[in-house]
């Protein structure tokens, strides 16, 4: 077995104070996804930057305090890439993959984006320019007999299943018909090619959400969102035997405004 999570820790300085530390601690993943570190390898404490028992790989952004990826592995990867050959994104943070034994895993964080804004533009050319990458990826990780997994927080809700308050938000970044006509292209088997691993698990639930606003009584409510995926091929999702959100017990015991998603998978 072959588990997997990912997480966006809203700030890893600040997330390990509240707990994040003891969830790693107390974890038995293989790998770790990390999104929105916000932080450079420097800046964190030794703990934190290469906890015991782990291969750590940051990706900064070279935006002081923005964005920022990681992976933590349990063996050494045989090899690290940063970003996906954009050079508009190659230093911001938002894309790192390693290769381990049949397995090619990264750590995404997409552009949040917002409606008329330049962030919405940053979102829409990241998108253009990854769609290609990831076809790419499939066919390179097949022909050196690798599955590939791409995990994080990709800003969009796919399905009216992905988010409580669906009507609300139909045009606001995240819901955008657009987007979700994106996400489709990634989840189409002619096209992107791979498959939403926590759906397909989980076919007929609203959620599970992994993402709720610290504003008002979002987390009491589950008034959440499901943005933090993994997205896998066929022949690795196929594999997968259980997925859940590991949702803090209450609003207070929560680390950051995700919940880890994890995916155990079989071999």
């Amino acid at each position: 077995m072959r588990k997997v999570t990912t997480v966006n820790v809203n700030g890893l300085r600040a997330a390990a104070k509240k707990g994040y530390v003891e969830w790693l601690t107390a974890t038995d993943a293989e790998v770790v996804c990390l999104q929105e570190v916000r932080a450079e390898s420097h800046q964190l404490a030794d703990a934190v930057r290469e906890p015991e028992g782990w291969h750590a790989v940051y990706a900064p952004s070279s935006a002081k305090g923005r964005a920022g990826v990681a992976l933590l592995t349990r063996r050494e990867p045989d090899a690290v890439r940063v970003g996906f050959g954009t050079a508009e994104f190659e230093d911001s943070g938002r894309y790192v993959e390693a290769d381990l034994p049949g397995l090619t895993v990264a750590s995404l964080y997409l552009p949040s984006g917002e409606v008329g804004t330049e962030r919405q533009d940053e979102k829409e050319r990241f998108m253009a320019a990854f769609l290609p990458y990831l076809r790419e990826l499939r066919v390179r990780a097949a022909a050196a007999g690798r599955e590939v997994l791409v995990c994080g927080d990709w800003n969009i809700a796919h399905q009216e299943a992905d988010l409580k308050n669906w009507r609300a938000n139909r045009k606001n970044s995240g819901f955008l018909p657009e987007e979700r006509e994106w996400l489709s292209g990634v989840l189409d088997p002619a096209d992107g090619g791979y498959t939403d691993v926590v759906r397909a698990l989980h076919p007929e639930i609203a959620g599970p959400y992994s993402w709720w606003s610290y504003r008002g009584r979002a987390f009491d409510n589950d008034s959440g969102w499901r943005i933090d995926y993994h997205m896998a091929t066929p022949g690795l999702a196929g594999r997968a035997v259980k997925a859940y959100v590991e949702r803090a017990a209450t609003h207070d015991e929560r680390w950051s405004d995700h919940a880890p998603v994890t995916v155990v998978y079989g071999d």
